[in-house]
């Protein structure tokens, strides 16, 4: 089976129940995505499916085209960090840092459909759950990225990263 990981066509071979968590992490390396809950509901295993947030720990990989674009933590930001990554180096978002990458995808999944955000938009969005009890920073994190991407885009600069 073919995939499209971070800009790359990569193949495997697994069964297609397999749940493109352990795909990525156990066949591919790409470990910056997160085991949590493996029921879908933490968000530590948030990747992107065409620019769209998923839970990868319950989608099995048969359910990706080999058409559609899969970018997880590591391939965010390659060329220069995405604006969130820059809003939560900036004020220190993370605590433990498990849950981050997770929330990081979960935020830039958000301001790519919805580039101003109310913090009402942002808590029921971003469902993530991090157990040191980030979330102020992380909706100041997502705030200053949004503040940041509106800036970038009236100097005429572009927020694509991923």
């Amino acid at each position: 089976m073919k995939l499209t990981i971070n800009g790359q066509v990569t193949e495997v071979d697994v069964e297609d129940d397999t749940p493109l968590l352990w795909v990525l992490r156990e066949q591919l390396g790409l470990t910056g995505t997160k085991y949590g809950c493996g029921i879908a509901l933490c968000g530590a295993c948030t990747v992107h499916i065409d620019g769209v947030a998923q839970r990868s720990c319950v989608l099995p990989v048969s359910a990706v085209r080999e058409n559609q674009k899969i970018t997880t933590i590591e391939g965010l930001g390659v060329q220069q960090f995405h604006p969130v990554q820059e809003a939560w180096a900036e004020i220190d978002v993370a605590q433990c840092g498990y849950c981050q990458p997770g929330m990081i995808m979960a935020a830039a999944s958000l301001l790519a459909q919805n580039p101003e955000p109310t913090d009402e938009e942002i808590r029921s969005e971003i469902t993530n759950i991090c157990r040191c009890g980030t979330y102020p920073r992380v909706l100041e994190g997502v705030k200053r990225a949004a503040q940041r991407m509106a800036s970038t885009q009236k100097a005429g600069g572009s927020n694509e990263q991923a």
